[in-house]
């Protein structure tokens, strides 16, 4: 358990975030399946980490843990390893995390996967094959993840792919970011109103793809979020390196939302790749909250413990996906606010506030594996000295966020 005393806030820190952990994974993939990929500032959160891991290993079983990112990506990456037979499995609670509307896609372009468990679930039984086929439809409103997935294996395929999503569109921005490291890359693609077009990639068919590409990952913006909300909370600016302003990450819209409904501006010094935080003087709060997150659902907790301290009547949707991240996150918002003497509405796409009350006298959040309720929760340590429980969930994502965040912090 990890306990934060009631802190203030320094001013005019640093602090250095590593490579975002979004394009880390899908950097290995690619650098798996073409071998011409020269990585800089690779993530060390445990999820890369394990990714990483499972690619460089040769066994029939493979368990990425909790790592939920790399068992979408390693999905559709074992489908076309031809003649090799893989079992993908994962820790408990990614047993209980569906993975169906993938495996759905990767059987109609022919792949042969059984569930071993529970229809729809890992563990997953994939047998590896040479995929012809070019067009597969997917529901457009599942997780952007599933759907990267086919996007990173689709410049490997001799014809290509060509996704149609079918419906309205969750997440577009992570679809987006995936095709821009597609473009940075080589591999051509477009994606005009709700298909995506993937075409086959030769190493050959270029003289500049024989050289081996670098590629330097830009610090994770939603790790940078924490960092925002520790600023409107404490009204002390902060800086952060090794971002770009014209990033592909969904969660860079972080910037525009504590500016509109904190008063936090933020500011890029593009020589350095360095964002400031800075509070803007005598900022009028709004009275009410009101945002669809469905580009950037992950920055979602950190918002509502951010509106909850300053008790700012909240409404954010768009947050269809949060049910099946590492917890139901939704429940778990609902849950731990309570502790905050926050009261809140939740329904499968919705959290609101209803009421404020006063926090709990002693106050011990829970974490549920989930490394963002972890970090989401610090910086009401700025109102109240909180305990987070098993700490260690960070590691998923952020290992060094506690050593982090020891400098930002002065005990009261």
């Amino acid at each position: 358990m990890k306990t934060l005393k009631q802190s203030n806030l320094k001013d005019n820190q640093t602090i250095q975030i590593s490579g975002s952990k979004s394009i880390s994974n899908r950097l290995l993939i690619l650098e798996s399946l073409f071998q011409n990929l020269k990585i800089g500032n690779l993530s060390n959160s445990q999820d890369t980490q394990l990714l990483k891991k499972a690619l460089s290993e040769d066994s029939e079983t493979v368990d990425i843990h909790h790592a939920g990112t790399a068992m979408r990506f390693l999905t559709s990456y074992y489908s076309i390893q031809e003649g090799k037979t893989t079992i993908l499995t994962g820790s408990g609670r990614m047993k209980e995390r569906p993975i169906k509307n993938l495996v759905t896609a990767l059987q109609n372009l022919g792949v042969e996967i059984e569930y071993l468990e529970n229809e729809g679930f890992p563990p997953l039984k994939i047998k590896g094959r040479k995929i012809s086929e070019t067009k597969v439809d997917v529901p457009a409103n599942i997780s952007s993840q599933f759907i990267t997935s086919l996007l990173l294996i689709a410049g490997k395929l001799e014809n290509g792919l060509e996704i149609n999503l079918v419906g309205e569109v969750t997440s577009r921005s992570y679809i987006e970011m995936t095709l821009s490291i597609l473009t940075k890359f080589g591999i051509e693609n477009s994606f005009i109103n709700n298909t995506i077009k993937v075409y086959h990639f030769s190493e050959n068919s270029k003289p500049e793809n024989q050289n081996p590409k670098h590629y330097e990952v830009e610090s994770d913006w939603s790790s940078a979020s924490y960092f925002y909300s520790f600023a409107a909370l404490g009204r002390k600016t902060i800086h952060l390196k090794s971002f770009y302003q014209d990033s592909t990450q969904g969660d860079s819209a972080i910037a525009k939302i504590y500016k509109t409904f904190f008063g936090i501006k933020t500011i890029f010094n593009k020589e350095e790749h360095q964002l400031t935080l800075q509070p803007i003087e005598d900022f009028q709060f709004p009275e009410k909250i009101i945002l669809d997150m469905n580009d950037c659902p992950d920055i979602a907790q950190t918002l509502c413990v951010t509106a909850s301290a300053l008790k700012i009547p909240f409404e954010i949707s768009g947050l269809g996906t949060l049910k099946v991240k590492e917890t139901d996150r939704l429940l778990a918002l609902h849950q731990e606010l309570k502790k905050l003497g926050t009261e809140t509405e939740i329904t499968d796409l919705i959290i609101k506030s209803v009421n404020f009350n006063e926090s709990e006298e002693s106050i011990s959040i829970k974490t549920y594996q989930d490394h963002r309720m972890a970090m989401a929760f610090a910086p009401f340590c700025l109102v109240k000295e909180l305990n987070i429980e098993d700490e260690n969930v960070v590691e998923k994502s952020y290992p060094m966020f506690w050593e982090d965040l020891s400098k930002l912090l002065i005990s009261k």
